[in-house]
């Protein structure tokens, strides 16, 4: 299934309940809250990170684990950007948006490798 872009779209905006959100990967959709001029490339990696990562889990998997992992890290008294910096997902999209290669050389299930960076507070 082809990635489906929306930019300039409020659902970010709505969506910043608890951290501010910029953009959102709803598989197959990346919605971002700015105009398409005005998003860094590296945060286009990091959403399509994010695209790869809902595809290996068949998309529902990706959630749960979403889910489970940051209420995981509140539970042990982390605050709620703090929960989401340390949710094996972002670890992985984080430290990999800047490389340019990544997604091209990118192992299959790559973010398990970050699980144990979740015990960081």
């Amino acid at each position: 299934m082809k990635v489906k872009v929306i930019y300039n779209s409020k659902i970010p905006a709505m969506l910043s309940i608890f951290i501010n959100i910029g953009a959102i990967t709803l598989y197959p959709y990346i919605i971002y809250r700015k105009k398409e001029e005005e998003i860094p490339e590296d945060t286009k990696r990091h959403e399509m990170i994010h695209i790869i990562q809902q595809k290996e889990l068949w998309v529902i998997g990706f959630y749960i684990l979403y889910v489970f992992y940051w209420l995981k890290n509140l539970l042990r008294g982390q605050s709620s950007d703090i929960a989401y910096y340390n949710i094996p997902f972002e670890i992985e999209a984080y430290k990999n948006q800047n490389d340019l290669e990544y997604l091209k050389s990118r192992p299959k299930n790559a973010w398990k490798q970050y699980i144990k960076d979740t015990l960081i507070s």
